[in-house]
């Protein structure tokens, strides 16, 4: 079965927003800029780092905006909804890097057909990494403990995926650099939002300090969630510009959100 050209690869610029919000554009936060710090870093080392984070504060994000910087040719990601066996990962491992045929029936063979590939410079994003199993850790060790290989890895994750990382002295020993990806805060909010996207460049600040604290709480996947209800409500009631009972309709449709 041929492979998707686009399997394996960097998502679409346009899929890093939140539903595709119209308008929004990429913001130098200080999470993206310590994450592209870090990424230029571990490439140059072709070393192994872990960018993690609660969902929603944009690890992801982050990670995809500076290897299309930074590697868009070299990277390839991985990733798994549900805890995979190593022969998952191989399968996986083959299809994200583009090998031709069929995959090796054996094991054996196998590892010679990826060992050979990752002798050629890679970058390997393995998102939500909490669901890898000790031995799939131990297999992306084996690989980029060749002598031969030239692989950069990124393990990225939500909730689980620093202590699972941690639980693994082997693994955990060899990671170059943490970087956990936090909410914002509101001195950052109030800098960032308006250049996020033209709905906000105008806002009054106190709306915008309103709505961090009473719904988005510096989560930036809430501020994609709310600044989507917020344009639909502007081109229905026919508002240029963002009031309060506009914004709190918005935010209404959200669930009760606490700070953490």
């Amino acid at each position: 079965m041929p492979t998707s050209p686009r399997r394996g690869r960097l998502p679409a610029e346009r899929e890093d927003h939140y539903m595709r919000l119209p308008g929004a554009q990429v913001v130098s936060t200080r999470a993206l800029l310590t994450a592209r710090e870090n990424i230029r870093a571990a490439i140059d080392a072709k070393a192994m780092i872990c960018i993690y984070g609660q969902a929603g504060n944009g690890k992801s994000f982050a990670v995809n905006a500076c290897l299309r910087e930074l590697a868009p040719k070299l990277t390839r990601r991985i990733q798994f909804r549900a805890r995979p066996s190593t022969r998952d990962l191989r399968h996986e491992l083959f299809h994200a890097l583009g090998l031709q045929g069929r995959p090796p029936a054996q094991p054996i063979e196998f590892d010679r057909t990826l060992r050979g590939a990752l002798q050629e410079p890679h970058v390997l994003v393995c998102d939500e990494a909490q669901w890898l199993s000790k031995l799939c850790f131990e297999y992306l060790r084996y690989l980029w403990d060749d002598s031969d290989s030239d692989l950069t890895i990124i393990f990225t994750g939500g909730n689980g995926c620093f202590e699972m990382l941690q639980s693994e002295p082997m693994l955990e020993s060899r990671v170059y650099a943490w970087q956990e990806i936090d909410r914002m805060p509101l001195d950052e909010v109030l800098a960032v939002v308006p250049a996020f996207h033209p709905a906000w460049m105008d806002a009054d600040p106190e709306l915008v300090a309103l709505c961090d604290r009473e719904a988005a709480h510096g989560n930036f996947r809430a501020w994609a969630k709310i600044t989507h209800h917020l344009t639909v409500g502007m081109k229905e009631t026919g508002r240029a510009c963002v009031d309060e009972e506009l914004l709190r309709w918005a935010y209404s449709k959200l669930s009760h959100r606490r700070a953490a």
